[in-house]
């Protein structure tokens, strides 16, 4: 079963239980989903959708922050509830072991001395992850190349 397949089934459970908030978040994502699928004319692979939901995942992230430093917790708690139901469809995260040693044989592998040659690892190293199977934040993966070459 691809991933859409399962969201979307998932999101007819939640309605049947009538679980408003599981409800309204799958509903985002099926409907981001269905946006990328017009924008491909085509079905979506596993890793398609996965990015899809990583930006998601970001978004919420990112908006959970700033209603925080805005004083709205009650907003900052439903972005992260929606987060962690997000998360659950993704592969698992890679470590910071794992980041660190794709960070070291992509640099091998391109010949990156300095900054300058950071794109090329940063594509390699996420090339790499993304071949195990497992997601990786590119702010992670960066920070990671930066202390490297640097």
């Amino acid at each position: 079963m691809t991933l859409v397949e399962r969201i979307t089934q998932d999101l007819t459970a939640a309605m049947k239980a009538q679980d408003a908030a599981r409800t309204s978040t799958l509903r985002m994502a099926k409907a981001a989903l269905m946006n990328k699928q017009i924008d491909k004319h085509g079905d979506l692979d596993d890793a398609e959708a996965a990015r899809v939901l990583q930006t998601l995942v970001k978004q919420r992230e990112d908006s959970a922050e700033q209603y925080a430093k805005g004083g709205r917790a009650e907003l900052a708690e439903k972005e992260r509830a929606e987060m962690a139901l997000l998360k659950a469809y993704l592969p698992a995260e890679v470590t910071d072991e794992e980041i660190a040693a794709a960070v070291e044989k992509a640099v091998a592998e391109t010949g990156a001395v300095s900054p300058k040659d950071m794109g090329k690892a940063m594509k390699a190293a996420l090339a790499a992850l993304a071949a195990g199977g497992k997601t990786a934040d590119g702010k992670r993966v960066s920070e990671a190349v930066r202390k490297k070459l640097g």
